[in-house]
Formats: C-alpha cells, structure tokens, sequence
C-alpha cells in the first residue's frame, strides 16, 4: 500500500465542518486502498473569516483522527490579497511539519488538491523531500490563472507535477493550456456518497421542512453572488406572477474567501417581494440535506462557475431532477433531459422557462436515483489510486506487502 501525504486548506475542521467535503470524502475512500495522511492548515490570522473571527482557528487542535486519516492543522500566516507570497508562506510553514512528520510516516508521493496555492507549495516541497507529487484541479484554478504573477506559479507547478488530475474535462483541457503535459492530465470526476444521498420517503421529508401543497424548488450553495441564488429568486418572481405555486428553499450559508452576499440576496427578496416565497435555510449538514433533495420537486444551480457540482450529482442521486447553468462538468451530470435542463449562466429568462418546464413535467424519480447514484467515492479513489500506482512504478518505488501505519493523531 502507498503512503500518500495529501495537502489541502479546505479540509473539514472542528470550526468549519462543512469546508470541503469533496476532499474529505476523496481521502476516506483512498485510505481503504493507501495510507493516508491529511496536512490541513488554517491560518492564524483568519482575513477571510465568513463570520469576520479572525482568530477563528483558536478553537481547532493541532491534530486530530477524522475515520482512518490522520489529519493535522498547523497554523500559517499570511498576507492579505493572494499574492504569491502566500505560497512562500505555505511552503516555508510546512517545511518543518513534513520534515517532522517524514520521521514517522515515509511518504511516497505528495498529493495537493487545487492548483493554488496548495499545488504550487507542493512542487517546492516535493522538490525538498525527493518525490513526485499530484495536483488536483477543482475548479478555481481559471480564476488564478487570470492573474499575472498568481498564473505563473500555477503554470510552473502543473508543469511540473507527475500527474495533474480534474475533475472534469473543461478543466483538463485548461491544465493542458497552461503546460500541463497531456500524456499526464486525466479527467476523474467526483463521486457521490449513495448510502447518504438515496432517495428517501418524500412525504416525510416534505413535511420535516414544512413544505405544504406548493412546489418546491431547492437551491444549496456558498452564499456568494457567484453562485446565482438570486437570479432563481428573480426566476421565481416570474413563474409566481405568471400563475405559478411554487416556494424557493436555499441551503448556504456565507463563504470563506469571498464578500459575504447574504445581505444583498435579502435585500433582493425584500425588494421582490417575495419574504413569504423564499426560505434561507443558512448551514444544512449533509444528512439534511439529503431530506431537503429528496423533498424538492427541482433542484437549482445557477452558478457562474464550477468545477465538479457535487451538489447536483447528490440532488441526482436523491431522485430529484435538476436545472443548471453550462458550468464545469455539468453537461458530464445532466447527459439528457430525463434528468434536467441546462441553460446559459446568468440568464434569467431561460432558468424561469427551465423552471417552468421542471415543475410541470412528471419525472422518473427512480431513473434518476440510478443515473445520480452509478459514480461512488470508491470507483473515484480507485481511479486516483491507479493514477499513483503507475508514478510509483515510473520512480521505483517498491509497494510493501504490509503498510507502515500511518502516524495516530489525538482525536478532537
């Protein structure tokens, strides 16, 4: 079994337990197959606290055991606006904790999740250490790449990266745009979580959120402009003034590292009219939010950008058809219209007649489940696992019969 070191800032913490589950639930399926240990850094000065706590991660432990990862947070400062001295700042942090940390747990391969900052402070410590190192792009990366200094390291890291992998195809192709070599760029899209996200007993879940007779249009997200809450609200004062019974439900709550838009977005209800339409649901853990999907008549996304949504392949597997913007992989997600629409991203015309159309039309809800549920996190780490196998064997590393254990960490 390897032994695969994985670096990433959006790591779930005591703090922030809903932060990137996608790479939590990525790492909990490969530590069946490898040993894995998690480095999740949090600042000590929090710029970009939702909550404006800037000494937000007083209340998170230096380490902690999340399932079969090991999970480490040291603590980093950095200069506000992104500049690349953040990445020096990452690197020169974590220099110490790996080098510690290479004493007890012998890792074989360096795996970052997003290109930035966490790919580019992971080719200089790969570089340090002797070994090879993968990146995963997810879906911010295009945003960096706009910068001139901030796209520069990114290129030098994808570079030089021993396999960069996307989750879908448009970020494949815009790793191969900035050097990534294409003999080393594979596409693996993210899994689903079916013994959480299955479709449930829709009268009770209805019913649990106090959903009457009239339709229910679910929307869940990072309460940030960018990800179009506001554009299904002006959607729905449309199809509600052309005769519709329809209410709006959104699961969010404010973002880490963008301006907080939950202000505007309930001035815009206000403005509307449509306080007793429209209902802010802020945080839902995932277990909720599976009840939330399976009682929805339509799942939205109207995002401006996207990676791999993992909500709308949940919504999928939940049995609940779905309207999106052509964002990131969506295309991949919806492949027909028995299980959705698409439409162009920020469009209010076209998401008020895809509505419209979702909430008239009569659905085959178990279709659906079975298309949203045929890619599981176990078929996703195999995938990544594979990846890795042949870098190994490219740097000769031997796979031992019996794994070193990885090092324990006091449980939070």
């Amino acid at each position: 079994m390897h032994r695969i070191l994985s670096l990433s800032l959006v790591y779930p913490n005591p703090q922030e337990p809903g932060l990137g589950l996608f790479v939590r639930s990525r790492l909990a399926a490969m530590a069946r197959r490898a040993r894995v240990v998690a480095i999740a850094p949090v600042p000590l000065i929090d710029y970009s606290n939702p909550r404006g706590r800037v000494r937000g991660s007083r209340g998170v432990p230096s380490s902690g055991q999340d399932g079969d990862v090991p999970v480490f947070y040291p603590r980093w400062i950095y200069p506000p606006g992104g500049t690349p001295a953040n990445v020096a700042c990452l690197f020169l942090r974590l220099l110490g904790t790996v080098a510690r940390l290479k004493r007890r747990f012998r890792f074989d391969l360096i795996d970052a999740h997003f290109g930035y900052p966490e790919g580019v402070a992971a080719a200089l410590l790969a570089a340090v250490f002797g070994k090879p190192f993968t990146i995963t792009v997810r879906g911010s990366e295009p945003m960096f790449g706009q910068h001139r200094y901030r796209g520069l390291c990114l290129d030098w890291a994808l570079r030089r990266a021993s396999a960069v992998i996307a989750v879908s195809e448009s970020l494949r192709q815009f790793a191969i745009s900035r050097g990534a070599d294409p003999a080393r760029t594979i596409t693996i899209p993210n899994g689903i979580d079916a013994s959480l996200f299955a479709a449930r007993d829709r009268a009770a879940c209805r019913a649990s959120f106090g959903m009457g007779p009239a339709k229910a249009i679910v929307s869940a997200g990072e309460m940030i402009e960018a990800k179009g809450h506001h554009l299904i609200v002006e959607a729905l004062r449309a199809l509600i003034d052309g005769g519709e019974t329809a209410e709006l439900y959104i699961a969010g709550d404010v973002a880490r590292g963008g301006a907080p838009f939950r202000k505007e977005l309930v001035e815009r209800i206000r403005a509307l009219g449509m306080e007793s339409h429209v209902h802010l649901l802020g945080w839902v853990n995932r277990d909720r939010l599976a009840d939330l999907m399976t009682a929805a008549d339509v799942f939205c996304l109207a995002s401006f950008t996207e990676g791999w949504p993992n909500v709308v392949n949940e919504a999928l597997a939940c049995g609940t058809p779905v309207v999106a913007t052509r964002v990131g992989a969506v295309p991949q997600m919806l492949p027909s219209e028995d299980y959705g629409s698409i439409v162009p991203a920020r469009n209010v015309a076209a998401l008020e007649e895809a509505l419209g159309r979702a909430l008239a039309r009569s659905w085959d809800r178990d279709r659906i489940a079975a298309w949203g549920r045929s890619r599981s996190w176990d078929t996703v780490a195999e995938e990544v696992i594979g990846v890795m196998d042949k870098i190994m064997q490219e740097n000769g590393v031997a796979v031992p019969e019996m794994a070193q254990a990885a090092p324990g960490a006091e449980r939070n």
